[in-house]
């Protein structure tokens, strides 16, 4: 969920009922943006999720694609049952009344807030590759290392996240595409060209890592808090799911070819984030990680605004702006603090995908469609494959966040 339309995650109030029947986007357009969706910092650790799992887990990666994209094709059949759903939220009061909507976009908004700390530790580890012997003095004790880094690029994005106003910074991070083309030509070209090579076996299968790749896998297809708003904003919503299909596709092929560059480039060795791999002697190296760099400081400001939103609309603070810039800071430092404390972007990512993406992308769509659709609930081929989908996906769910969370554990003690 990684774009620059996560800022109409904030439309709850149904802005899009009110546009006349033959206004909205088209297909291109929406294509575009489900892309943009799709497509996002989890490019950067494809090639370890498959390093972790060996070769065979990329069955594990087109199966998640598939079901991903048939649960967002449940997200659809929902919607259609009742033309004031406009949201993902809106999808979970419609069936599980307020406490639905209120779990949604609990989940929805722990994902932003991840996100965010994401971003941070993105910046710390690759400003720390090119910088190595960087450092600041903060209240007179010297800060080195990623740590400087992170509280730095907090600094620089903290005034964006005091906008009101995102629509420039969401027409810039719409290179979010751009940026994930360039990081897949540059691997390709030091791989190729630079002498690095592609002789690296890896191995067939790992599984004491596979929890991991799934979880990893998952985050990639994290998507589907934004789908019902891309959806009710089509000019034409039933070429909704060929819009799906395109962006999936589109998007495995991304995820795939810059899993397979990785992994036979770089093999076991490989690390979270596959820029921190490259040689920062390169100028196509330097490129690639300063486009990495790149998008989060425009995107930043995008993940953080829904939440702050929320939380003014909540404690109705919005018409305070002395108070809402206090709020947007706290979040802002909020976030600082647990970049600095959980520095671990492979994990963290790996909690996100199997805690709240497996949750948001697969469990919660098959759950509001049984629950919606009663049709859905007589035994048949389909009843039989949501409940396939349910089963495996909470197995993995629990398996993945408790190995993510001990790996946490287990790296914030040896700190």
């Amino acid at each position: 969920m990684d774009s620059n339309n996560i800022e109409k995650l904030e439309s709850q109030s149904h802005t899009y009922s009110s546009q006349p029947q033959n206004k909205g986007t088209t297909f291109i357009t929406t294509c575009f943006n489900g892309l943009n969706a799709l497509t996002g910092i989890g490019i950067l650790s494809i090639p370890y999720a498959l390093s972790e799992g060996g070769w065979t887990s990329l069955t594990a990666l087109v199966m998640i694609c598939l079901v991903c994209l048939y649960t967002g094709l449940l997200l659809k059949k929902c919607m259609d049952t009742n033309p004031l759903i406009k949201t993902y939220p809106d999808i979970g009061a419609q069936a599980f009344g307020r406490k639905g909507r209120a779990v949604i976009s609990i989940f929805m908004y722990l994902e932003l807030f991840l996100l965010a700390v994401e971003f941070l530790i993105l910046e710390g580890d690759n400003l720390h590759k090119l910088f190595p012997n960087f450092c600041v003095h903060v209240f007179g004790k010297k800060v080195g290392g990623k740590q400087a880094f992170i509280l730095l690029t907090a600094l620089v994005m903290l005034p964006t996240t005091w906008l009101r106003n995102l629509s420039l910074l969401g027409y810039v991070s719409a290179g979010g595409i751009l940026a994930s083309v360039v990081l897949v030509a540059t691997v390709s070209w030091i791989g190729a060209v630079e002498g690095v090579g592609f002789s690296e076996k890896g191995v067939l299968f790992r599984c004491d890592g596979l929890a991991t790749a799934i979880s990893l896998y998952t985050f990639c297809y994290c998507g589907h808090a934004i789908f019902p708003t891309l959806c009710s904003s089509m000019k034409d919503k039933s070429q909704f799911p060929k819009v799906l299909l395109v962006c999936f596709i589109l998007s495995t092929i991304s995820y795939g070819s810059m899993a397979i560059l990785g992994c036979l480039m770089y093999g076991d060795s490989l690390m979270s984030q596959v820029t921190l791999n490259l040689p920062t002697r390169n100028i196509s190296s330097k490129i690639a990680i300063y486009t990495t760099l790149i998008n989060p400081v425009t995107k930043y400001a995008i993940i953080v605004s829904p939440i702050a939103t929320a939380l003014e609309d909540t404690l109705v603070l919005r018409d305070s702006r002395t108070i809402s810039l206090m709020m947007r800071t706290t979040l802002v430092i909020s976030t600082v603090v647990v970049a600095l404390v959980v520095p671990f972007f492979g994990y963290v990512m790996a909690f996100i995908g199997a805690f709240l993406g497996i949750g948001g992308s697969i469990l919660f769509p098959c759950l509001c469609y049984l629950k919606i659709n009663k049709a859905s609930r007589r035994f048949g081929v389909e009843l039989m494959f949501i409940l396939v989908i349910l089963v495996m996906g909470f197995i993995v769910a629990v398996m993945g966040t408790f190995i993510s969370v001990r790996e946490i554990v287990r790296h914030v003690q040896n700190e």
